[in-house]
């Protein structure tokens, strides 16, 4: 009987070369891969010039700033009127006061009052007096702390002497 002599030794001519070549390309391309993604990648991977940096997200401009639009009716027959307008910016409120119809150089108190018009209560936020038609003032207090302390509304005086005079009125309405 004739033994058959096998071949135990280990080496390429168990598999066909194309094997190994495409076995040798998959290697080459998962280690090309790893060195890319850990040291080549300016984005991400490992870096080891880095620190760790945390940030909060800041607003967009449009999210930092929010407005609200009082209109200002007249009241006990005064024929004043007009807008003011509140603008939040930077966790304050800027109140802009701008009347039709007042006495030309008379200085005229204005609060914002816990209540609603026209029979307002006390004054929560004094306001910087009106002259010819005009106010700016800044609180600081946001929009959103307004809102919670509804009814609020913005009431003008006739001026510092009749303070108990009523000229124009408008809630504050966050819609």
């Amino acid at each position: 009987m004739e033994e058959a002599t096998q071949n135990t030794s280990g080496g390429y001519n168990k598999r066909p070369l194309w094997q190994w070549l495409v076995i040798y390309i998959i290697l080459g391309a998962i280690i090309y891969g790893a060195i890319y993604y850990l040291f080549l990648n300016k984005n991400n991977g490992y870096n080891p010039n880095s620190s760790v940096q945390y940030s909060t997200p800041s607003p967009s401009p449009s999210a930092a700033i929010r407005e609200i639009t009082v209109t200002l009716e007249s009241v006990n027959d005064s024929k004043e009127s007009g807008t003011a307008t509140l603008t939040e910016e930077n966790g304050q409120t800027k109140v802009v006061i701008s009347l039709t119809g007042y006495t030309a150089n008379v200085v005229q108190p204005a609060h914002i009052h816990l209540g609603e018009c026209p029979g307002v209560g006390a004054v929560k936020y004094p306001l910087t007096s009106i002259t010819n038609g005009e106010s700016t003032t800044t609180l600081s207090v946001t929009l959103n702390q307004l809102k919670k302390e509804l009814p609020l509304a913005i009431n003008v005086h006739k001026s510092a002497n009749e303070v108990s005079v009523y000229t124009a009125c408008g809630p504050l309405n966050f819609q």
